[in-house]
């Protein structure tokens, strides 16, 4: 469907030359337009996989140039930047509180809320969602229906490399206060992280429910109870603690979902 603005795209990619031809100028206008719609995505989910649409990431990068800085006001607020903020929230049926932000170029779809928070171009949020206070959605960041993002929550944006996946937040996650999620980390349904947890790549995501441990790293499994943790590892200069994040426990499937975001950590005595 969308064959002959892919091929744009990719042809302006391997020569920069061709952002000049107002064919390209004019493409890469269009696409951005459908990411603000939600028509396109960055990266949408496939079956069990998510799939990366790397051409459109080429887009949203290749749209930056294009733009030249201006001086936008918003009542006693101003900005100088080049990409332009989103408008018409009454029509799209989003709620936004002051100094809330988003840009051009970012789907919110109608239900979400968004308290002063900073929403980044190509990010994706659908309905039902919060976006907290100070809470930030980077570029391309996908998240789910009735997802909490509390005051402090910094989700990542990935734009380069192109073939990275986003971060990824599915449906009724509920992430705690001043949690970090970057790097492409992937947040399967229903996952609730107790307050200050930081999950990227790397980061070693041990469930310690059973006899013995077992070790994820960049996905959190489905309806997993995680917060912050610790475990030491062995250096040169000594043995020093290593933060990591722990899984411990599950939310129960019986408890209703709209409760259970706070009730999820409090069975287990953790702080949202």
């Amino acid at each position: 469907m969308y064959t002959k603005l892919q091929e744009i795209i990719e042809k302006a990619w391997d020569n920069r030359a061709l952002l000049e031809k107002p064919e390209t100028q004019n493409a890469i206008g269009e696409i951005i337009e459908l990411l603000d719609k939600g028509i396109l995505r960055t990266a949408q989910p496939a079956g069990d996989t998510w799939q990366v649409n790397e051409w459109v990431k080429k887009a949203v990068i290749l749209y930056f140039p294009l733009q030249k800085m201006e001086t936008v006001e918003a009542g006693p607020f101003e900005y100088h930047d080049k990409i332009p903020l989103k408008h018409n929230y009454a029509e799209l049926g989003v709620r936004v509180v002051p100094p809330a932000v988003a840009r051009y170029g970012a789907f919110i779809e109608a239900g979400v809320i968004m308290m002063p928070s900073y929403v980044n171009i190509g990010a994706h949020i659908e309905t039902g969602t919060m976006v907290d206070t100070w809470a930030t959605v980077g570029s391309c960041a996908q998240i789910g229906k009735h997802v909490h993002l509390s005051g402090g929550v910094g989700i990542g944006g990935v734009l380069e490399p192109v073939q990275a996946a986003p971060v990824i937040i599915e449906d009724n996650c509920f992430i705690g206060s001043r949690c970090i999620v970057v790097e492409g980390a992937h947040l399967e349904k229903e996952v609730v992280l107790g307050a200050g947890t930081v999950i990227t790549q790397s980061t070693k995501i041990i469930d310690v429910t059973g006899p013995e441990p077992v070790i994820y790293r960049g996905t959190i499994p489905a309806r997993s109870v995680v917060i912050p943790g610790s475990y030491t590892r062995k250096y040169p200069a000594g043995e020093y603690q290593v933060n990591c994040a722990l899984i411990i426990g599950k939310r129960k499937a019986s408890t209703d979902l709209k409760t259970s975001l706070n009730e999820a950590l409090r069975e287990f005595g953790v702080s949202v």
